[in-house]
């Protein structure tokens, strides 16, 4: 029997009580598709970062702060939130890595931030006071209701696996891509023209969304598709 394949998850951090921490549905989703969650330690050591990664298949890039507008070369406004400068340097070293070795990776709302910026891309620092809109990207719980939909594009491989064109998702967000980064495809945008799913044209399985599956994964039967295809594409 082949072995389970091993996913590593980049932790989240608490500035507050000074310690990393991390929201089970990241895990369960990973474990009820068939893999193994392996949270990372939150390192700024490039070395340790990568030797714990040389034993996992996949990398699985986490929500939480905002990204440090130095990355994209931008001053960071009034508006944008807190960053965390281990995680956008620990986890630009895991993406190159993972890009150079092809392991799959799938980036959920912060992860598909980060991969748009890694990838040359910008973002809008702050929707309520850059994008007008009259969408709901930063709902309430329970965040297995419904707070917008989006357009899948027929084209892409997020509508090769699900086979719909409209999908209802969650959403808890207030940054978002705004310049599509080098060798970046859209999958997905919402009623307002944002920008939801991506895929790397390049690689075999670099997918990231602004949604959260690993919110809804256990009622919503897209979300965990998406979890299988990832999981699935570390295997092969």
């Amino acid at each position: 029997m082949m072995a389970k394949r091993k996913i590593a998850v980049v932790p989240l951090w608490d500035d507050e009580k000074k310690s990393i921490w991390m929201l089970p549905g990241y895990m369960d989703g990973i474990r009820d598709a068939g893999g193994i969650p392996v949270i990372l330690p939150l390192s700024s050591s490039t070395e340790d970062a990568l030797e714990i990664f040389d034993l996992c298949d996949a990398l699985l890039m986490t929500g939480g702060h905002d990204i440090s507008p130095a990355l994209y070369h931008q001053e960071k406004k009034e508006s944008c939130g807190q960053a965390c400068p281990a995680r956008d340097q620990m986890e630009r070293v895991l993406y190159e890595n993972a890009l150079v070795n092809g392991k799959p990776v799938l980036g959920i709302c912060r992860g598909i931030q980060l991969l748009n910026v890694l990838q040359g891309g910008t973002l809008y620092q702050d929707l309520p006071t850059e994008y007008a809109s009259d969408i709901e990207h930063h709902m309430k719980p329970p965040y297995t209701n419904i707070a917008h939909m989006v357009q899948i594009r027929r084209e892409s491989p997020l509508y090769e696996l699900l086979g719909i064109e409209t999908l209802g998702v969650n959403s808890y967000h207030h940054q978002a891509v705004k310049e599509l980064g080098a060798d970046l495809e859209v999958m997905a945008e919402s009623e307002d023209g944002l920008i939801e799913a991506v895929c790397h044209a390049k690689q075999k399985f670099v997918w990231a969304v602004q949604w959260h599956p690993e919110f809804d994964y256990h009622v919503n039967p897209a979300s965990r598709k998406i979890f299988e295809a990832f999981v699935s594409a570390s295997a092969t």
